[in-house]
């Protein structure tokens, strides 16, 4: 069954059948969005499970249907009844209209809807024209009902590119109370969204101007005005490195964990007394503390923890390689290899540091190549053959031994 006909069953029932949400906002932005959502307008629940008996029903608060790989959700207002982002206390009736139903989301961009049948555009709100002036609004004062929605402004801002205007950063300050609140989970869902996106740092710089990053940031919050010495670092301070080091690494990288690793880096940064500014002498070694805490306090995987704390240990030994001794770099590339993050996932790492004040060439970054090759080139098959009586316990000292040889030998 198409959409059109179920819009045209529900006409004949005297309703009205609404493509509503992110889908109007992506067509209008010639954006690909293959979920579509449905708003029907002028049934009851009883009459559209009728009408629809094929339609699987979901939910426990509020009920949605999926028919022909679509959601369909009635018509509803919200009341707030307690706090966080699931107390509400919804309605659904006949006589709810769209523009009720849209009154009720978050911002202007999302609250449009498109009839069906006409194709005639719903924008109560102005949400057309804000999306040709790139602005993120607060579709109503309601907006401070759902903690959850300042940080999915702050993730579409760094999604879309537009800029939040100052009354909508003034409705997120007020929910900054609740957002402790906010289950972990939900938390991490913007955050890894965020992260996806083309501009991450958007996202933090509108917490930032909000007066949110501390809730759930707190060790971001900590790099603000983190001094670093101005003839390395002439971005600014801490936080600004970093904001510059994570689009960076999102130009170079599509996998969330490595651009999640540029954002931790210099996190130990945060932690030096402000006695030793602008120098942070062991901040490698007091990051990776650092980046557990965060990621404990938000529940990350495991394996972003992990990746995290190798970025932030061992960032500066991978930009200072060629100045290290054959020993220390045999080491490194062995310690490095057997991380979550590996070589190559460091080497995007150290990449983007190094760019945030000079445009560095992938050559200049040679660990990863040359650690790959040394481990290819010598492994423990070379070492069984060259040594076949060695005993276990020498094993991997040879092993060390034979890797600094070989690149002994290529360094020359």
């Amino acid at each position: 069954m198409e959409i059109l006909e179920i819009a045209q069953i529900i006409q004949r029932e005297g309703g009205r059948l609404y493509l509503v949400g992110g889908a109007i906002r992506d067509k209008l932005l010639e954006r690909n969005n293959e979920d579509e959502d449905y708003c029907v307008v002028g049934l009851t629940k009883e009459k559209f499970i009728k009408l629809f008996p094929q339609a699987k029903t979901r939910g426990k608060d509020f009920e949605v249907f999926d028919l022909e790989n679509h959601e369909f959700a009635l018509a509803r207002t919200e009341k707030k009844v307690g706090v966080g982002h699931k107390e509400f206390k919804i309605q659904t009736n006949q006589e709810i209209s769209i523009e009720q139903d849209l009154a009720r989301r978050d911002i202007t961009i999302n609250s449009m809807a498109q009839d069906v049948l006409t194709k005639q555009i719903i924008d109560p709100y102005g949400g057309q024209a804000d999306l040709k002036e790139r602005v993120i609004r607060a579709t109503s004062k309601a907006f401070v009902e759902d903690p959850l929605r300042a940080y999915r402004v702050a993730r579409f801002a760094a999604e879309f590119g537009f800029e939040v205007e100052e009354n909508t950063l003034q409705l997120m300050e007020q929910l900054k109370s609740e957002l402790s609140h906010l289950s972990k989970e939900r938390v991490f869902v913007e955050f890894r969204k965020a992260l996806a996106t083309n501009q991450p740092s958007i996202f933090f710089e509108t917490l930032r101007k909000a007066n949110l990053l501390e809730i759930h940031f707190q060790e971001i919050q900590d790099l603000i005005g983190a001094l670093q010495p101005v003839e390395y670092h002439p971005e600014g301070d801490s936080y600004n490195h970093t904001m510059i080091v994570l689009d960076k690494a999102t130009q170079l990288t599509k996998d969330v964990v490595i651009r999640f690793c540029a954002l931790v880096h210099d996190l130990g940064k945060g932690v030096t007394p402000k006695s030793m500014y602008p120098h942070h002498y062991g901040h490698d070694e007091k990051g990776g503390e650092v980046v557990k805490k965060l990621g404990h306090r938000l529940k990350l995987p495991n394996v972003w923890i992990q990746c995290g704390k190798t970025a932030a240990r061992e960032h500066m030994r991978g930009g200072i390689f060629s100045k290290m001794t054959v020993n220390k770099k045999v080491s490194f590339i062995e310690r490095v290899a057997k991380s979550r993050l590996g070589l190559e996932g460091l080497a995007i790492v150290v990449m983007a540091d190094r760019c945030s004040t000079r445009e560095v060439k992938e050559e200049e970054i040679t660990f990863a190549k040359i650690g790959k090759k040394c481990l290819e080139e010598v492994n423990g098959d070379v070492i069984k053959a060259k040594y076949p009586d060695i005993e276990a316990r020498q094993f991997a000292n040879k092993l060390h031994q034979e890797r600094c040889i070989w690149l002994k030998h290529i360094d020359k």
